[in-house]
């Protein structure tokens, strides 16, 4: 009995501390990850390289037919629009219909000028063609129509691109980092009746703002450069009066782009005498109608769909440590706005991140190229199919301005 003893007493012993220390093992790492609160790590970004090779080759090389026949497409939308408008709606003898069908003139010609300035913004990048004359001659014409000064805008467009989500070189829409002057000023003289942060989100003064942005933005962004970074002119010293694109020695432009800002400002001055003389041969009120209204909703548009491609709560922004170009452009998002956007703007709304990447790919290209990158991107990759214009509203609501994030250094995330 003594030996049965004896074997099972060194059996049963280093069972059962092994069990406990098991437990207790297990227990303890518990504690550790619990304690040190690990952070999911972020996705690397891959190079541009690797995105490029993604993408079918062909994407990559422009048509100019077919570039063309959507100058002859968009063209004739337009002509076919006006004439109908300047013939039909004056002998309208109800003026509520009369001023409803005006009212739907300006809106639709409204939409096909935005395509005419996208089919511009292609010739700025060099999607156009591969012809470099035949863009720059295109682009100058179509956007003189549209009053936009084209060689101006395209330098200054090539470096937003080129800095996309840079906070202090980007040319567009660069965040502020603290509440605006207006609603830091308007909550300090209410302060004894509303909190400022309640301010900021109130109805009203979200309208006023957005109105502000949509009815005026693009004109002053051209005269003042408007929501650029600090450090994104070409002339750091330039006073503020010296920020125009249509001056040749803007700070805004390099010397030597002097000389195609003149030929930018020429086009406005031809287009501006042509809707001078117009209006002496028929009436101001009618070219008004014909050309003043549609060129508004134009700027209202173009102004859109910048702020909703670079302003969302998921898109950051980044100091100069941190950035690079490829997370500058994923900085972005792609939105939809269904039939008007893919066919009447080109697509521009629901590609816009390749078109980040890879700027000189061509629109009728970009859903390809798009499909392409999405399996490699991943999480990177930002769309947001929600309502284009209820977006408007809830992302000037939401998005006032950014401030570090301190779990990231050199990240700056909107402020909630």
């Amino acid at each position: 009995m003594s030996t049965v003893t004896q074997v099972e007493i060194p059996e049963v012993r280093p069972r059962s501390v092994k069990l406990v220390s098991e437990k207790a093992y297990q227990a303890g790492c518990s504690m550790l990850i619990l304690s040190q609160k690990v952070e999911p790590k972020q996705p690397t970004l891959p190079d541009i390289n690797t995105i490029r090779k993604a993408i079918p080759p062909h994407c990559f090389k422009p048509s100019t037919l077919r570039s063309l026949s959507y100058v002859v497409r968009d063209g004739l939308m337009a002509a076919a629009l006006a004439y109908g408008a300047f013939t039909f709606i004056p002998t309208v003898y109800d003026p509520i219909y009369r001023t409803l069908l005006w009212t739907a003139y300006g809106f639709l010609q409204g939409l096909v000028f935005v395509g005419i300035w996208i089919l511009a913004h292609e010739c700025g990048h060099g999607a156009f063609s591969v012809h470099r004359d035949l863009n720059d001659f295109v682009g100058w014409v179509l956007h003189s129509f549209l009053l936009v000064p084209f060689f101006s805008w395209k330098f200054s467009h090539a470096r937003h691109h080129r800095f996309t989500g840079h906070m202090q070189k980007d040319m567009a829409f660069v965040p502020k980092t603290t509440p605006s002057y207006f609603i830091q000023k308007l909550g300090k003289s209410l302060s004894s009746f509303i909190d400022a942060e309640v301010l900021e989100d109130a109805p009203l003064v979200n309208l006023i703002r957005l109105l502000g942005q949509q009815l005026g933005g693009f004109q002053i962004y051209l005269l003042m450069n408007a929501t650029a970074g600090d450090d994104s002119m070409q002339n750091k010293d330039a006073k503020w009066w010296r920020r125009s694109h249509f001056d040749p020695f803007s700070g805004v432009f390099r010397p030597q782009e002097a000389l195609y800002v003149l030929i930018s400002d020429l086009g406005l001055a031809l287009v501006a005498a042509g809707l001078y003389y117009t209006s002496l041969a028929l009436d101001w009120q009618t070219v008004f109608l014909l050309y003043g209204v549609p060129y508004i909703w134009v700027n209202h548009w173009l102004v859109a769909i910048t702020y909703l491609h670079h302003t969302h709560q998921d898109i950051p922004h980044y100091d100069g440590e941190r950035w690079t170009f490829v997370a500058g452009a994923l900085a972005t998002v792609d939105r939809d706005f269904g039939f008007i956007g893919r066919h009447i703007f080109h697509g521009i709304i629901d590609t816009h991140v390749v078109h980040h990447l890879f700027s000189r790919i061509p629109f009728y290209h970009a859903e390809e190229a798009t499909k392409a990158i999405k399996p490699l991107l991943g999480e990177l990759y930002h769309s947001d199919e929600r309502s284009f214009m209820g977006q408007l509203w809830e992302t000037s609501i939401a998005c006032q301005y950014v401030e570090m994030d301190p779990k990231d250094p050199g990240v700056m995330r909107w402020a909630h």
